[in-house]
C-alpha cells in the first residue's frame, strides 16, 4: 500500500461496508450507511486539522480552549455518487463550503469528461475533501483533482469507500502530493471498469437508478 494512501479499518467501518456490499440492502439502507460511514471516515481525515487556543468562559470560570484555526473545509463531491458522502461530514463541520464537480467516465476509453464545476471563490486558503464512493480506475478521481488544483487549492485529500489497486496507482501517478482515505482496497476491476468485489454502481445504489 502507497505511503500516501490510509487504510481506515475501524471495526465499525467495515461492519457497516460489509453491509452495503450485500445485493439485497435497499436504497434507503445504502444511503443511511454511507452517511454514516462518511462521519466515521471524515473524523479519521480531520485528525491534524490546525487548531488555535482561544479563551472561552465556562458556567464556572474562564479557560483556555482549542478550536479550528483558518477558514474551514471545503467538500467537493464529484457527481453524483460523491453527494452521498456530503450529509455525514456537514454533520461533523456545518460551516464547511461545498463545491461540485461533473465528471462521467466515457464507456469505450474508460477517461473522465467534465460537464460541471462550480467551487468557492477562496479554495486556496481552504482544506479540501474530494469525495467519490469508489476508486476505480482513477481518471475520474485524478481529473477532478486537477480541476481542484487549477482553482488554487494546494491542501488536497481525497476520500472513497473502495479503492482498487489500479486505481491507486493512476491517481498517485497524477497526484503523489494528495493523501487518498478509504475503507477498503478491493481485489480488481472487471473489463468495464467496475471494482471486484466492489458494491456495484454506487450512483445507482444510492439514488435507486438502473
Amino acid at each position: 500500500m502507497p505511503d500516501n494512501t490510509q487504510l481506515i479499518d475501524h471495526p465499525l467501518i467495515q461492519h457497516k461496508l460489509a453491509m452495503m456490499r450485500k445485493k439485497d440492502t435497499s436504497t434507503q439502507d445504502f444511503r443511511t450507511l454511507l452517511r454514516e460511514i462518511s462521519m466515521l471516515m471524515g473524523y479519521e481525515l480531520m485528525r491534524d486539522l490546525p487548531t488555535e487556543e482561544v479563551i472561552i468562559e465556562t458556567p464556572l470560570e474562564k479557560m483556555k480552549a482549542r478550536k479550528l484555526s483558518g477558514k474551514k473545509l471545503c467538500i467537493v463531491p464529484i457527481l453524483r455518487a460523491g453527494l452521498g458522502f456530503v450529509d455525514g461530514l456537514l454533520q461533523l463541520v456545518p460551516a464547511a463550503r461545498v463545491g461540485h464537480i461533473g465528471l462521467y467516465r466515457d464507456p469505450k476509453t474508460l477517461e473522465a469528461v467534465e460537464y460541471y464545476k462550480k467551487f468557492p471563490e477562496d479554495l486556496s486558503s481552504r482544506c479540501v475533501i474530494a469525495v467519490d464512493p469508489m476508486l476505480a480506475t482513477g481518471h475520474s478521481a485524478a481529473a477532478a483533482v486537477n480541476f481542484i488544483k487549477a482553482a488554487g487549492a494546494t491542501d488536497i485529500r481525497f476520500l472513497c469507500l473502495i479503492a482498487a489497486p489500479a486505481g491507486l496507482k493512476t491517481f498517485h501517478k497524477a497526484h503523489p502530493d494528495v493523501h487518498v482515505y478509504t475503507a477498503a482496497i478491493d481485489r480488481e476491476l472487471n473489463d468495464h471498469g467496475y471494482i471486484l468485489p466492489g458494491i456495484g454502481d454506487a450512483g445507482d445504489r444510492i439514488f435507486g437508478t438502473k
